[in-house]
């Protein structure tokens, strides 16, 4: 028997996947929204990457609302994402463009989502990032994007968002995950001080059981030290 449901935006991707992992083992209904199919996942929904941010909404939504039909969700776990470098040189626009694709519009469309289908007193979590809470002046779309998801964030959380009645918004801001890629491109990099996927996803589990969950509208920076991860509320 279910014991509730929820819906990860970017549920192929390595956290994404790991969310919906452990969701499955216990015992919830989880809905994989990904460029890819996560078979893992009771509905997968498949984005279409040449839709507009418009159309990609709409088509989403629509796909959700058949893949739940009357029910609805417990938790919108967005962990969509990506990260592009550069500076104000060269390439500006391009990657702002793209970080913006990965960040913004998952994080808006997950926000039309939960404002649709989520449960009264639901989970609304998005990906923002610790780096963005200062300037980033080598990696300018990357700042510029998850600032903007900390943004929503703050603005969701607020009165007359949309959101059903005492939902409740939140924002990781994760420094370095503990992904193979990450692994794979900075293999003498202390590992001690990333934070293993398990660990998000076991915060997000708890939050959707409304458990220790933060303050509506909290940014979270997700610290790790000496393999143990803590949270900062901003």
């Amino acid at each position: 028997m279910s014991l509730g449901r929820v819906l990860i935006y970017g549920g192929k991707g390595a956290l994404g996947a790991a969310c919906v992992s452990h969701f499955k083992e216990n015992n919830f209904w989880v809905s994989s929204v990904d460029f890819n199919d996560n078979e893992q996942a009771d509905a997968g929904i498949i984005v279409s990457r040449n839709a507009s941010w418009i159309e990609q909404e709409e088509d989403v939504l629509r796909k959700v609302g058949t893949a739940l039909g009357d029910n609805k969700l417990d938790a919108v776990i967005c962990v969509a994402g990506g990260w592009a470098g550069g500076n104000a040189k060269a390439g500006l626009a391009k990657n702002a463009d793209t970080m913006w694709r990965q960040s913004v519009w998952a994080s808006t469309i997950s926000a039309t989502i939960a404002a649709n289908h989520l449960k009264p007193e639901g989970l609304l979590a998005l990906t923002g990032a610790k780096l963005a809470l200062e300037g980033t002046p080598d990696m300018i779309g990357y700042g510029l994007a998850k600032a903007g998801v900390h943004q929503l964030t703050r603005s969701l959380a607020a009165k007359n968002s949309g959101l059903p009645e005492n939902a409740v918004v939140i924002s990781i801001l994760p420094i370095t995950l503990d992904t193979p890629t990450n692994r794979k491109l900075m293999p003498n990099a202390d590992f001690t001080s990333w934070t293993p996927l398990k660990e998000l996803a076991g915060y997000f589990h708890l939050w959707t059981k409304q458990e220790e969950r933060p303050k509506n509208g909290s940014l979270l920076q997700v610290v790790t030290e000496n393999g143990s991860t803590y949270l900062n509320e901003f």
